[in-house]
C-alpha cells in the first residue's frame, strides 16, 4: 500500500452515517473554547455531498432568524461526534442549491412519509483480530561487491501483524577519506596603531 494512502486509511473512522440529499439531520460538533470543550448541534437539510475517502464532506443548510447559513463538514472529522436523521426528504438531484433562493416551507424538501427513521451506518474499514504470529524464518540477500550473505530475520512481535514485503537489494559502498595531521594556530599579538 502506498505511503500516503496507508496515512489516510489511519485517519478513517470505522463507521460512518448513512447520508442522502434532502434529509434533514443534526449534527453533533464538538467546539473548544480557550480550554473548555463542549457539544454543539447544528440542524439542517443535507444539500450536497462530495469527495470520497478521508476527504469525504457534506453541507447543511438552514434558516437561522431569517438568514441562510450553510455549514460544510468533514464525515470522517474527530470534531463530528454523531450525526442524527430527523426527517427524510425526497430529492431527486445530487446537489439542492435551489433552496438557496426560497424563502419559508418552499426551502424545505418534501417528506418521504413511507420512509423509517433509522441511524444507519456504513462500514468503511473493519478492526483488525489480532492473530498469533507464527515463527517464520525469512532470509534476506545483501549483496556486496565480493560475497553474498543470507542472514535470518527474527519474527514480528505478537502485537504488529505481519506484512509480506520485498527484500531490498543492499549495496555496500566504501568511503576512503585521508587523514591528515591539522596544525595548532596561535594566536598573533594584534599590533597596535594598525587599523
Amino acid at each position: 500500500m502506498d505511503i500516503i494512502k496507508s496515512i489516510e486509511h489511519e485517519q478513517l473512522k470505522n463507521k460512518i452515517p448513512d447520508l442522502k440529499i434532502g434529509d434533514t439531520i443534526r449534527v453533533h460538533q464538538k467546539i473548544k473554547e480557550g480550554n473548555r470543550e463542549r457539544i454543539q448541534v447544528f440542524e439542517g437539510i443535507i444539500i450536497k455531498k462530495q469527495n470520497g475517502g478521508v476527504n469525504a464532506t457534506f453541507t447543511v443548510r438552514k434558516i437561522s432568524y431569517g438568514v441562510g447559513v450553510e455549514k460544510t463538514f468533514l464525515i470522517h472529522s474527530p470534531l463530528v461526534e454523531k450525526v442524527e436523521v430527523v426527517r427524510v426528504g425526497k430529492a431527486r438531484r445530487a446537489k439542492l442549491y435551489y433552496l438557496r433562493d426560497r424563502i419559508g416551507k418552499a426551502a424545505k424538501t418534501k417528506e418521504n412519509t413511507g420512509a423509517r427513521i433509522e441511524d444507519r451506518e456504513i462500514t468503511v474499514k473493519e478492526d483488525l483480530i489480532e492473530e498469533p504470529v507464527e515463527n517464520v524464518e525469512a532470509t534476506t540477500e545483501v549483496t556486496t561487491e565480493v560475497k553474498t550473505e543470507e542472514t535470518p530475520v527474527e519474527a514480528a512481535p505478537e502485537e504488529a501483524p505481519s506484512v509480506e514485503t520485498e527484500n531490498p537489494v543492499v549495496q555496500e559502498t566504501v568511503d576512503t577519506v585521508k587523514e591528515e595531521p591539522v596544525e595548532d594556530v596561535k594566536d598573533a599579538p594584534a599590533e597596535e596603531g594598525k587599523e
